[in-house]
């Protein structure tokens, strides 16, 4: 079995939990508050993930040396640090692309003979595709800035025309905000053309006078009853 390295001075793993007990909690509550805090959690399991590709023959580093890190990129990232954000994504869709290679090169190998087997690695290779393109997406969209665009129109002789139109870079789409726009007045400020089919004199609809309707000659009555 080979040996671990010792570590330099001032080099060994920190594994002493520090726990900042609040005034108004217990010491369990401040213990639970501490390995429930998102840091905590994400830099225990990455630690153990990261612990694997050190090996055996080093020193790891202690659990609160990966809590110390993962809550400096925290705090980087809270500030408005997109440096993180950024390097990883492209590092993952990297490793998104190195994947659906192998698959599909391991595809190509089984077809023909292992129909089964091509399929199942197609499907894989076609999965890594599919969110490795997806990574790419939210970086593009990570760096792209936001920006607004508002035009102003002004038509002389009583009329003005505004249309705004906004651009959203940050959604890495284009949403453009609704126009509006006012059409151009034909007369003075504050007239316009009479609407189609309304009567000058504010006559809707003809009047009846007061003469009454004409006689009917009592011939046509009589032949109306008779039929």
């Amino acid at each position: 079995m080979p040996k671990k390295v010792k570590p330099a001075s001032g080099m060994e793993p920190d594994n002493a939990l520090r726990v900042e007990q609040l005034p108004d909690e217990t010491g369990a509550k401040a213990v639970a508050r501490k390995v429930l805090d998102p840091g905590f959690r994400h830099a225990l399991t990455a630690s153990a993930f990261a612990d694997k590709a050190l090996g055996s023959t080093i020193e790891h580093p202690g659990l609160m040396d990966y809590v110390d890190h993962v809550l400096k990129l925290e705090d980087r990232a809270e500030a408005g640090d997109l440096a993180l954000a950024s390097r990883l994504l492209a590092s993952q869709a990297i490793t998104l692309d190195a994947m659906f290679t192998e698959l599909a090169r391991r595809a190509a190998i089984n077809m023909g003979e292992y129909m089964d087997a091509s399929q199942k690695f197609g499907r894989l290779a076609l999965k890594a595709q599919s969110n490795c393109r997806t990574t790419l997406e939210a970086l593009a969209k990570l760096h792209q800035p936001r920006e607004q665009t508002v035009r102003h129109v002004h038509v002389n002789e009583g009329g003005q025309a505004v249309v705004a139109d906004h651009f959203h870079h940050h959604t890495g789409g284009l949403q453009n905000g609704k126009s509006v726009k006012q059409s151009h007045a034909a007369g003075p400020a504050g007239t316009s053309a009479a609407m189609l089919g309304e009567d000058a004199k504010r006559d809707g609809m003809p009047i009846t006078s007061g003469e009454g309707a004409d006689a009917v000659p009592h011939a046509r009555r009589h032949q109306s009853r008779r039929t």
